[in-house]
């Protein structure tokens, strides 16, 4: 039987994906790269998996939907 915790997680998992779903974040058909195209850093490899064709660090990510 499930506990509360059980339900919050699955609630939570099935909000990510979601969040992600409705971001658009679909396979460009392009390899992620393994280092950002605006710092130079590395892609963490979770994030190149996450996102697949991704291009940007975290950090330069961030301040570019800041903009």
């Amino acid at each position: 039987m499930a506990d509360f915790c059980d339900m919050g997680s699955e609630a939570e998992r099935l909000g990510l994906k979601s969040a992600l779903a409705k971001a658009g974040l679909k396979n460009t058909g392009r390899p992620s790269r393994e280092t950002c195209a605006e710092c130079g850093n590395v892609i963490p490899e979770a994030r190149r998996k996450a996102i697949p064709g991704v291009e940007l660090c975290i950090q330069c990510q961030v301040e570019l939907e800041e903009e």
